[in-house]
Formats: structure tokens, sequence, C-alpha cells
């Protein structure tokens, strides 16, 4: 009877070898699993980037449609990781100085303001549909990028260094890549402002 609740007592516990085996097999688990976690998460980062861009070109597609202006989807603008869409201040044939690529003030929602409702529409103070800056997930980055231009008629252009206006980029379109620790996805737009992203 002794020997029996002796050998009952012991099996309630662990001993010290069941336990530093349990964590050596807890540990290789969470080695092999943490990259592949790691790398996920990476991805879904790059997948967010894409379907922010993806949205602007989209926004800034219907903008020119519904207010019969031009806007153009601006990269880098006013930094690294950052776009933006803005109204063309001038016209397509003859843009004014502030809307050339180089002219990285027109970027700045101070001196250029974004106006969420469009309240001012008056044509002496254009721009008034200029979007907000939008940043990337962080360490994301443009590897390929053009400004485009979209129109009224749905189309997209882009300077083609034949001056004004811009031409149609056509069906061969524009690939715009962005970068996220050595993973890069594109995001496809043709001259009929079709946009296409990799999935």
């Amino acid at each position: 009877m002794k020997n029996a609740g002796r050998h009952f007592r012991s099996a309630l516990g662990f001993s010290l070898v069941d336990m530093l085996a349990t964590l050596a097999v807890i540990s290789t688990v969470t080695a092999i699993a943490t990259p592949a976690a790691v790398d996920m998460v990476d991805s879904m980062r790059l997948g967010m980037s894409v379907r922010d861009v993806e949205r602007e070109l989209q926004f800034a597609r219907l903008k020119a449609v519904s207010t019969s202006r031009p806007m153009r989807v601006r990269f880098d603008c006013p930094s690294a990781g950052k776009l933006r869409v803005v109204e063309v201040i001038g016209t397509p044939a003859n843009p004014d100085a502030n809307d050339a690529d180089t002219y990285l003030n027109r970027c700045s929602e101070t001196l250029f303001p974004y106006s969420p409702t469009g309240a001012d529409q008056s044509r002496l103070t254009r721009p008034n549909n200029d979007g907000a800056i939008r940043l990337l997930q962080k360490q994301a980055t443009f590897s390929a990028k053009k400004t485009l231009e979209f129109w009224s008629d749905g189309s997209v252009h882009a300077d083609a260094g034949t001056g004004n206006p811009w031409p149609n980029i056509g069906s061969a379109g524009v690939t715009i890549t962005l970068t996220r620790k050595g993973k890069s996805k594109n995001i496809k737009v043709n001259g009929l402002g079709k946009i296409l992203m990799d999935r």
C-alpha cells in the first residue's frame, strides 16, 4: 500500500527532463514559424501599399471625369514614399509652370490645401480638386513610376518628352512598381484608364 501511494504522488508532476523536452519542441516550432510569419506580414504590408496606390489612381480618374478637369498622380511627392493627386492648374495643352514635375511645392498641402468637400469651385482660384498626401506603408518605396495625367474622358496620358499635351499611354500602358524588403508588386495602367494590380 505504501508503494502505491508513492507511485501515485510522483505521477502527478512533471520531471525536469519532461519540461526541457517540451521547451525544446516549442522553441524549434517557433524558430521555424517566425520567418514565415514575418514574410507574411511583409507581403501583407506591400499588398496594402499597392491597394492604396490603386485607390489613388481610381480617385484621380473619377475626379477628372466628374469635374471635367485633368488630374495628375504624382509619386514621391513631396518626398519618397508619398503620393498626391493634384488638379492641373492650366490645361493639358498649356499647363501652368506650377504643374511641372520638378516643382515640388505643388505637393505642399500648405500652399495647395486639400479640401475634402471641394468647397471652393471658383475658376479664378484653381486648383479646387487636389487630394490629400498619401503615405505608403513603412519601408515601401516606388522603384518604377511615372506621373500620370487623367483627362475628363477617363483616358490616361504621360510625358513622353514631346511637349504638351502629353500623349495617351496607349494599350502598352505604364507600370508602377512598389518594393518592400526585396519583394515587388506592379500596378499596370493603360490609356483607357484600366488599372490592374498584382495579387
